[in-house]
């Protein structure tokens, strides 16, 4: 989140740059410097409004000027639960293999627990339009009904990509389904239909969508195809798509599927967009063409790429590397076998990565939360871990980190915010309770914080 842009009234946000447009915000990395932000809140205190929301997704709130983006998904009947916890799957699966079920049984099992299929639910698709000031909802347009072009995990929701903006248009993307423009007041100015791919064991998708100048660009990391492609934001007719083949081997079948948002990295060299796919990085320049690459991601990349003071930095995910990557890098950058860094990675920090939440770059350091709530600190520039300490009562996490005024942000899947100071030392501050429910990452606007739990949007603001 970029300083210039957080310390905007709203009146110039209206005629400049957008508040928050994507996923993360302008910046990739959710941080303000300036402006008199809320530390503490609840369900009463210093909430400015709270907006309904029906349905269910863990897209974040996007803002331009007064207009709030949000997307949703209402089901027809029921629709299997979503689940808090750290618990995936796996654990299901481990407890049925010590009993002896079999494989397909198991897998049966699990699918009937914890997996919606597209024959299993009839949706209703929505993009919802609010007012910044008020809460109101100014429009909302149902951009899509019938059956999903693809299952879910009930850990994900079926709008979990976050739309993004240029203040002209509002691109709301569906993997699977396509990409659907509207102009500010609400109208429909094209559709891109997609292809169905599948995804690993129908877990759903992810990836949000990012802004490269007039082109929209999409990663769609799946079982049969994977590719990144741009399309013209005014047309939406498709620019360039580049193919991938991106695989780490697990216990069985190698694994194709991503879940991470590309990163579109204005560096002093250029500007190019990276991806981190299962088991790689890649970085493309304007045209699609890969300019470097750089092994040790996970198998199950989730984290996503962002740039702070110069460097980038990857999240290989959870029991992987942090790396800190230089701008101008061409060709293979994996470290060799000795160890031995390539010369455009400054630092890399082994078992650093983390599952679910992307880190946050904040006064020189990164902080990294894992999905089961211990956070650490690593110095920007070296590398140099300064803590690592485990959130008491945090529970799951699943939204990355925040932070501002000093203070560093982490919400837990029920909807507490663990408040920490910045800093060398691990100091719990307080916590703030909203008892729901929350996945998605909040968007930081002005003096507002945009909070989204599983039935509300929140605009938690000082009321002094």
């Amino acid at each position: 989140m970029a300083s210039s842009v957080i310390a905007l009234s709203l009146g110039a946000a209206c005629a400049a740059e957008p508040a928050w447009p994507m996923f993360r915000g302008p910046d990739a990395n959710p941080v303000a410097v300036k402006g008199k932000l809320p530390e503490k809140w609840s369900k009463t205190e210093n909430v400015e409004w709270a907006a309904e929301i029906p349905g269910r997704g863990w897209s974040s709130p996007i803002v331009y000027g007064r207009r709030v983006f949000l997307t949703t998904v209402a089901t027809e009947g029921k629709s299997k639960p979503p689940q808090i916890g750290t618990e995936y799957s796996n654990e299901y699966v481990a407890e049925m293999m010590k009993q002896g079920v079999g494989e397909q049984e198991a897998l049966q099992r699990v699918t009937d627990r914890d997996i919606e299929l597209p024959k299993e639910v009839m949706l209703h698709y929505y993009l919802y339009c609010f007012d910044l000031r008020s809460g109101r909802v100014v429009w909302k347009r149902q951009f899509y009904s019938g059956q999903p072009p693809g299952g879910r995990h009930r850990k994900n929701s079926f709008a979990s990509e976050t739309p993004a903006t240029d203040g002209k248009r509002v691109y709301v993307y569906v993997a699977n389904l396509g990409i659907y423009a509207y102009d500010m007041k609400g109208t429909q100015v094209w559709h891109a239909p997609l292809e169905t791919y599948p995804i690993y064991l129908d877990f759903g998708t992810g990836a949000s969508p990012v802004l490269f100048g007039n082109r929209l660009v999409i990663v769609n990391d799946n079982e049969k195809q994977q590719f990144i492609a741009a399309f013209d934001t005014a047309t939406g007719k498709p620019v360039w798509r580049t193919n991938r083949d991106l695989a780490l081997k697990a216990d069985g079948p190698p694994r194709r599927s991503g879940w991470v948002t590309p990163f579109v990295w204005k560096n002093s060299q250029r500007t190019e967009v990276v991806t981190v796919g299962p088991g790689v990085a890649v970085s493309y320049d304007a045209a699609g063409r890969e300019l470097w690459r750089l092994s040790g991601m996970s198998e199950i990349p989730i984290p996503s790429p962002f740039a702070y003071e110069g460097m980038l930095y990857l999240n290989g995910g959870r029991g992987k590397a942090l790396f800190a990557v230089r701008s101008g890098a061409e060709g293979d950058l994996t470290p060799r076998e000795d160890g031995k860094l390539n010369e455009f990675v400054a630092w890399s920090q082994p078992h650093g990565g983390t599952y679910l939440p992307t880190e946050v770059a904040y006064d020189g350091a990164l902080y990294a939360l894992s999905e089961t709530g211990i956070l650490s600190r690593f110095d920007a520039k070296t590398g140099q871990q300064t803590y690592r300490s485990r959130i008491e009562g945090g529970g799951a996490f699943t939204s990355s980190p925040w932070a501002y005024n000093g203070k560093v942000f982490c919400l837990s899947e029920e909807g507490k915010t663990f408040v920490i100071a910045a800093g060398e030392k691990f100091e719990l501050l307080h916590i703030n309770l909203l008892d729901e429910m929350a996945q998605a990452t909040p968007a930081i606007v002005g003096d507002r914080l945009l909070l989204r739990t599983e039935s509300r949007l929140y605009s938690i603001r000082n009321r002094n």
